[in-house]
């Protein structure tokens, strides 16, 4: 048999009120706050470039519809934007890889101020098997609660604050020079859908007389030279391009996995080893 000794317990009781306190007012956390604003920043960097990879995914796509007709003794029609596919097959790979970074740090920058919540209850939860354990069993079971609530209390989003402070100046300079090359060679692409290819069969101008029909047509071919245009300087820069995407993605994946990953291992053996102690 075992008993927590009197000299400890207003220790354990303090420890249990700032316990209670950590969880329910888990919103204010500034550890977990911390933790949150890393995972956010690396869900707004993955949003910017999945949706600049869409939209290259549309304008390749559109490309690739553009029929050109032959009749040179048998008519047909052609579609030479098809050698546009593989390019358009491979960025659409890498924005499924950047999507799914994008969902997991959204999901982290969300749910540290829960998961540290959860592990201040089983702080709390062990300080009262503590005061009330009279067996070594129960004391054991109280000394893991405790390591494992302090753990996702504490470890888990200093492990991730610790990855802000070191992401940047490990990772700093080969963001911004790939994203450098990337946006120039995108600085043409559309932002929004106001630039869009379509226009509408319901648009007033069908309306307006031949003239204003020919200025519409007109104004539909120019903005099909300018989605072929943007499609070949994709082309022409496609290798740059790609591997420049790639390093992006290769960055993410290291802020968001492989970094924090290599931190929470290590915390984690060190609270496994406490709480086998």
């Amino acid at each position: 048999m075992a008993k927590a000794r009197p000299g400890f317990i207003p220790a354990i009781l303090l420890i249990a009120a700032l316990s209670i306190s950590a969880a329910v007012f888990h919103t204010k956390n500034p550890i977990a706050r911390g933790a949150e604003g890393y995972a956010a920043s690396i869900a707004t960097v993955s949003a910017a470039t999945y949706v600049t990879l869409r939209t290259l995914n549309a304008i390749l796509s559109t490309a690739q519809e553009v029929e050109v007709g032959a009749s040179v003794g048998v008519s047909g029609s052609l579609q030479p934007g098809k050698i546009l596919e593989p390019v358009d097959d491979t960025i659409e790979r890498i924005a499924s890889a950047v999507f799914t970074l994008m969902l997991v740090s959204g999901v982290l920058a969300i749910a540290m101020g829960p998961i540290g919540a959860i592990g201040a209850g089983m702080i709390a939860l062990a300080c009262l098997f503590w005061l009330v354990g009279q067996h070594e069993r129960v004391l054991s079971t109280a000394r893991k609660l405790g390591v494992y609530g302090a753990f996702l209390t504490l470890g888990l989003p200093l492990c991730l604050i610790a990855s802000d402070l070191l992401a940047v100046p490990l990772t700093g300079s080969v963001l911004v020079q790939h994203q450098s090359v990337v946006d120039a060679i995108v600085a043409d692409v559309p932002n929004s859908a106001s630039d869009s290819f379509e226009m509408s069969v319901d648009d007033d101008r069908w309306f307006d007389g031949l003239r204003d029909t020919f200025s519409a047509g007109s104004d539909y071919l120019a903005k099909g030279q300018r989605f072929l245009a943007q499609a070949n300087n994709i082309m022409s820069n496609a290798d740059t391009l790609i591997t420049s995407y790639l390093s992006i993605l290769a960055v993410l994946i290291f802020r968001i996995f492989l970094l924090p990953i290599l931190l929470v291992a290590a915390v984690w053996l060190v609270a496994r080893s406490f709480a086998r102690s």
